[in-house]
């Protein structure tokens, strides 16, 4: 089985003036691309994917902002079997309305974006959030890592805040989308350390030297059975992200360790409902 835990269905206008001014100059001018249902279907069938778990992105500050009923419209016209998570920011008044309408849609998850939307995970104002989250078996996807927009906080979006919010809150299920890059090293020692802390790797093989470091270091810390695969759909379409893979374990330099290949073909084939206790659609 393959599950993609990390694919967008925002749309252009979702981002408001965000990827305009910051992330098109930043990527060579290329505006975000539209995706439409059937778009979603292609590729993942083309992919292989069995269930794939679909999100927008919220981030107030940057006037970023997915509806939990366009997210909830999207996948009910799909034919791929999906699980709808909410994009939420909890810096938001009504966040906890937000959180109700996702969890009457029958959403399972929570994307999170701090670093554009300012939030710090670690501020006790969202001790209760995080509470309702592990009340409502609801999972917290962390973007984790880097941005190219200078309205952005790097000092919220590093792994190591994710271990505080895991040890205050053991029984939440979280996953740092991106194994947090560049910063994956303290990706690899939060998910050894923290039973309920998995990583998606989402992106990670788009830079090859980081993605070869990032796993051969997670092989080394015993942490390959907490990576679960993300395409982090438009950018990348799961074929292209499994082909990235692969070609990462295609990598030698010299004598030193190397990805191997069964790291990457678990990772394609992670049991990833089980672990984070999502049902399987299908059923």
């Amino acid at each position: 089985m393959i599950v993609d835990i990390h694919s967008h269905c925002l749309q252009p206008e979702h981002w408001g003036d965000e990827h305009k001014d910051h992330w098109e100059p930043a990527y060579g001018g290329a505006p975000y691309p539209v995706v439409t249902p059937e778009s979603f279907d292609r590729v993942m069938q083309e992919g292989g994917v069995d269930v794939a778990v679909v999100f927008g992105l919220a981030a107030s500050h940057a006037g970023v902002r997915t509806p939990n009923r366009f997210v909830a419209d999207f996948v009910g016209r799909m034919t791929t079997p999906t699980i709808a998570f909410s994009s939420m920011d909890p810096l938001d008044p009504d966040w906890r309305e937000q959180l109700d309408e996702a969890i009457e849609l029958g959403f399972r998850g929570v994307k999170l974006y701090p670093v554009l939307s300012l939030m710090d995970p670690l501020a006790p104002e969202f001790d209760e959030f995080y509470r309702r989250l592990e009340a409502n078996n609801m999972v917290a996807l962390w973007h984790m890592g880097a941005t190219p927009s200078p309205i952005g906080s790097l000092r919220v979006s590093q792994p190591l805040v994710i271990e505080e919010v895991a040890r205050r809150h053991p029984g939440l299920t979280q996953v740092m989308a991106h194994m947090g890059h560049p910063w994956q090293r303290d990706a690899n020692v939060v998910l050894r350390k923290h039973e309920r802390v998995f990583a998606d790797v989402s992106g990670v093989p788009s830079r090859p030297m980081d993605a070869y470091l990032a796993l051969v270091n997670a092989q080394e810390w015993g942490t390959v059975p907490k990576l679960l695969f993300g395409s982090d759909y438009p950018l990348w379409t799961p074929a292209e992200a499994q082909d990235l893979l692969r070609r990462v374990a295609a990598m030698r330099a010299g004598d030193l360790p190397h990805v191997l290949d069964e790291t990457v073909d678990s990772i394609i084939h992670r049991d990833t409902l089980a672990l984070l206790g999502l049902e399987d659609p299908r059923r």
